[in-house]
């Protein structure tokens, strides 16, 4: 990463919450995939996610979502489907 600070695109982030919200924890490949993200860019999300405490990544591979995650679903995405009318993911 080069030394400008990383700054997420909040659709994407809220499309990855999403996908955790709609169908629980989830391998990285998976989550990835649900998300229609490549494995390297979703890595660079998911990297600025445990930093800043939205998901885990439990011993068995899967990423949750913290307290603090779920928050952010309450205040991102249902924003964004309120305010923008819908986020698009692809479906599992």
């Amino acid at each position: 990463m080069s030394s400008r600070e990383f700054r997420p695109d909040l659709y994407v982030l809220a499309r990855i919450i999403e996908a955790l919200v709609n169908n629980g924890p989830m391998k990285r490949t998976k989550l990835a995939m649900a998300c229609g993200l490549s494995y390297d860019k979703f890595e660079r999300y998911l990297e600025w996610m445990v930093r800043k405490n939205l998901v885990i990544i439990d011993g068995d591979g899967f990423v949750r979502l913290t307290k603090d995650g779920e928050r952010t679903y309450e205040e991102l995405v249902q924003w964004i489907k309120r305010y923008v009318g819908s986020l698009r993911i692809n479906r599992i």
